[in-house]
């Protein structure tokens, strides 16, 4: 299909409505697309009582299941490992906080829905 988006520019396209709509909501932006080896943070923001980490998943359609339900178990040990190293290289403080921004466009508008404390890591998974 020709007029069919890259996976990548998809992503993007969805870490820029999230991003927009965090900073509207008063977060700061402090990272975008941050890695540390192969894990990988889409945002990273705060506000004055967190640090948080945002996992960001945008589709074209809810059919399958609204987007949040895709973050694996896999895909959030990943971003605490990532946080984790974030915290210690930073000596960040704040307390973190893993939020998923879920994104459906419906008419070309974009529904956002913004799941603050999503997920807390595991004790054993540092």
């Amino acid at each position: 299909m020709a007029n069919e988006k890259p996976t990548r520019e998809i992503g993007m396209e969805g870490e820029e409505i999230a991003l927009r709509y965090l900073l509207e909501k008063g977060y700061k932006l402090l990272q975008r697309n941050w890695h540390f080896g192969k894990y990988e943070v889409d945002l990273i923001i705060e506000n004055n009582e967190y640090l948080v980490f945002v996992e960001v998943k945008f589709r074209s359609t809810n059919y399958f299941g609204e987007p949040e339900i895709f973050v694996s178990d896999k895909q959030k040990h990943n971003l605490v490992k990532a946080a984790n190293r974030y915290i210690n290289k930073y000596s960040v403080e704040k307390e973190a906080r893993f939020d998923i921004v879920s994104i459906v466009m419906e008419h070309k508008k974009p529904k956002i829905n913004h799941i603050e404390d999503a997920f807390s890591p595991k004790l054993n998974q540092f």
